[in-house]
């Protein structure tokens, strides 16, 4: 196999001591080991259809485009899928990347297309000595951190919630409305993922799944809590953001409300000055004090005068 489609591998000896496979071509797949590929490499399609020796439907969903996150026993071993926030730079934290995972006693084969940062921490500490020992660990240590990794990402959404409920108090700008759709659009986005992969985690905690320990299934069932407090934190802050957003609204049209109020208001002096105006401005004969030099001046009081009576009206039907 040509090594381009490995990104990492690994042996798992009996004292504990991982050996890193250095050599595609040296791949030992009787001794228990991880595999960790790039799925879109035509070479990882190569190796997996030739050499893994996997069930074709196992090879189909480590290859497989699109995935949802799952558990799915098969044979001896756990098919998974699971999802983790996008930590590379310039991308969005919402756009999740997707793992897929094969587990069985002796072996795990995953498989990626973009980079998980999760991923590249458990080869850090498998590499320092202090990471996963059997294929089953690599499985319940990922599930962990991944969700630490969300740990961040979900604060900054609701930190940036509540500065939004803090800046509409004191103003209120157009602006915030992108700023919480974002919001929404993230919340949304992570909700979708998170779901289904919170079922796929409780399904590893079930009783068929033996290839997972009591102590595993410990930190799995960690790892399952803190999924679930995710998901509720997403839920009150897709409430939180909903009321922000119709708070926002309602001060958006109360001050629209206010300005066309004005407008009226406006309008509604000036419609008897237009008419005067209109009426005494005809070129006909007759108009009164077209022989007056003064009449001008008698003109404008007039207007004055009705001007201030309706200010008066005004103000005693509070209109002001």
């Amino acid at each position: 196999m040509d090594k381009k489609g490995l990104i990492y591998g690994f042996y798992f000896n009996d004292d504990n001591v991982r050996e890193v496979i250095d050599s595609s071509d040296a791949i030992d797949i009787t001794r228990i080991h991880w595999l960790h590929f790039d799925y879109s490499l035509p070479a990882t399609r190569e190796w997996l259809q030739n050499q893994s020796q996997l069930n074709p439907v196992v090879i189909s969903a480590l290859l497989n485009e699109e995935t949802r996150p799952r558990a799915t026993m098969l044979n001896q071993g756990v098919l998974i899928a699971l999802r983790g926030v996008n930590l590379a730079p310039n991308s969005n934290p919402e756009d999740m990347v997707s793992i897929r995972i094969w587990v069985e006693k002796g072996r795990i084969i995953s498989t990626r297309k973009r980079l998980i940062m999760s991923v590249h921490d458990l080869v850090e500490a498998v590499n320092r000595g202090a990471g996963p020992t059997s294929p089953v660990e690599v499985v319940v240590q990922l599930v962990e951190r991944l969700m630490a990794r969300m740990t961040d990402t979900i604060n900054d959404i609701e930190e940036k919630v509540s500065e939004i409920e803090e800046t509409i108090l004191t103003t209120s700008t157009y602006g915030l409305r992108s700023e919480i759709a974002d919001l929404r659009r993230q919340v949304i986005s992570l909700r979708r993922y998170l779901m289904p992969q919170r079922e796929a985690i409780q399904q590893l905690l079930s009783d068929k799944f033996t290839l997972f320990s009591s102590q595993d299934k410990i930190h799995l069932r960690e790892s399952a809590d803190q999924l679930i407090r995710y998901i509720e934190e997403l839920e009150s802050i897709k409430d939180r953001a909903a009321v922000s957003q119709e708070e926002l609204n309602n001060r958006i049209n109360e001050q629209l409300n206010n300005r066309m109020y004005v407008l009226s208001i406006v309008a509604a002096i000036f419609l008897p000055l237009g008419f005067f105006t209109g009426l005494l401005g005809i070129n006909v004969g007759g108009i009164p004090g077209s022989d007056n030099v003064d009449a001008f001046l008698y003109f404008v009081f007039f207007l004055v005068v009705v001007v201030a009576l309706q200010v008066i009206l005004f103000k005693k039907k509070k209109w002001f």
